[in-house]
């Protein structure tokens, strides 16, 4: 299949040293860390396929961590754009623990990480003014939320979570800490909302991000930071996003240094990974729920997004997401959700919802996304992301490097942040000892 062209835009700053040259055959491996790297003639490039949580903060990451003299291209690709995957209908509930509150491998680090991109993301956002057909809707002005700061709240629905809610909670972390509250205290939160054992579970620090407009603002900061770090007199930089369809590895060889593979699920449909990937898949639907104009009662402004059985992401005292179905081994990654589908999922989540929220039966049904996530085996150490330089499987007679930053699964946002920041490491230093062995040795089960 040839490459389907939507759009091809470059962010170039002027005084950017450096050709975009995309002959094949042109390109050779160059760490910048090498005084060849310093003094080079041409920038050195690298293709980022994927436009979602992972490759921005690759993207990100690249740019921030890389010399200030080192002439740097970056190629962006994604066949829908900026978001447009699953990252960008996740319902971006965010907090370090597992669903057993317990704190994740890493957690921390995750956290800390993923706070910081979305302060980053939010401020480009908000200094946003001029229209940009590369993120969307040219007249759109971040008018909704990128970070609504409300808490996240978890009803202990059966006997053996809450035993393990209650162990976990007292190991919280200071900067996302669980506080165990009754029924009172939690329906002057959400009001009317039920718990069936009287207990819940408050996230006050935990966040609602609100993934499209994240993401778009994220792209903003990348751009920013471009124009930032040429202006600065020392090595050119430049960003390219090319809304293209990669069917193939092959078709990038030659003209990159490295390339670094963050299509989440579509990464084991690339021929050269096809089956080589621990991954399972896991389609899910969420959906967009709308208070009625003619209801009185409204979400309060204040109360936290929902963690249960069937999860509530708000949006607003009259508009949520709920979410979300898990329909395992699928192969279908269109965001399209058909009326049958739509109905299916309504079915399966308006119950879970209704029986700790019963106000969600006034709610109406406004549409439905879909998206396809990739999950990673289960360790020791949880269902961490799968890392690492991938030549052994794609070939060692290429010319460029390739790197996998893959298997988020449904931590993605939570994930991105730290993770992406040892994998961009991991390229600018030709060095994957930067990356924890846990999330590399999937590779030696593999082989």
């Amino acid at each position: 299949m040839s490459f389907i062209i939507r759009s091809d835009w470059i962010w170039r700053c002027p005084g950017a040293v450096g050709q975009t040259h995309r002959g094949r055959g042109s390109a050779s491996r160059v760490c910048p860390s090498s005084s060849l790297a310093q003094s080079q003639s041409r920038p050195l490039r690298y293709a980022v396929l994927g436009a979602g949580f992972a490759g921005l903060s690759v993207v990100w990451h690249l740019l921030k961590h890389s010399p200030k003299e080192l002439n740097l291209s970056i190629d962006l690709y994604d066949e829908v754009g900026i978001g447009g995957g699953a990252s960008g209908v996740s319902g971006g509930l965010l907090h370090p623990y597992s669903p057993k509150v317990k704190l994740l491998w890493q957690g921390a680090e995750c956290w800390n990480e993923c706070l910081k991109l979305l302060s980053i993301a939010e401020t480009a956002a908000l200094a946003f003014g001029e229209p940009n057909s590369e993120i969307g809707d040219p007249a759109q002005k971040f008018s909704n939320f990128v970070v609504r700061r409300r808490g996240i709240l978890r009803p202990a629905t059966n006997v053996r979570t809450l035993d393990a809610l209650n162990h976990n909670a007292q190991n919280s972390l200071s900067s996302c800490r669980i506080e165990t509250i009754g029924r009172d205290t939690a329906q002057g939160l959400v009001p009317d909302i039920c718990l069936p054992l009287n207990t819940a579970f408050y996230m006050p620090d935990a966040v609602t991000v609100h993934p499209p407009h994240y993401l778009q603002g994220l792209f903003l900061a990348c751009k920013n930071l471009v124009k930032e770090l040429s202006a600065s007199g020392f090595g050119g930089k430049e960003l390219c996003l090319h809304q293209k369809s990669i069917t193939s590895l092959l078709e990038l060889e030659g003209e990159y240094d490295a390339v670094i593979i963050c299509v989440g699920a579509k990464a084991d449909m690339l021929p050269e990974l096809s089956g080589k990937l621990p991954l399972r898949t896991c389609r899910g639907v969420i959906a967009h729920m709308q208070l009625p104009d003619f209801i009185g009662e409204y979400y309060p402004d204040h109360g936290p997004s929902i963690l249960s059985d069937a999860w509530l992401a708000v949006q607003g005292s009259r508009s949520l997401l709920m979410g979300s179905t898990k329909e395992w081994k699928s192969r279908n990654s269109s965001p399209i959700v058909s009326a049958d589908e739509a109905s299916k999922a309504l079915e399966e989540l308006l119950p879970k919802a209704s029986a700790i929220y019963p106000g969600m039966k006034n709610w109406s049904f406004t549409g439905a996304r879909a998206g396809l996530r990739a999950l990673p085996p289960m360790t020791p150490n949880g269902s961490p992301p799968l890392l690492g330089c991938v030549d052994n499987l794609v070939g060692t007679t290429h010319a460029c490097k390739y790197w996998l930053f893959g298997g988020l699964g449904s931590r993605g946002l939570l994930y991105h942040g730290w993770f992406g920041k040892l994998v961009a490491q991991a390229v600018l230093a030709c060095s994957e000892n930067i990356i924890p062995s846990e999330v590399t040795s999937w590779k030696n089960v593999n082989t």
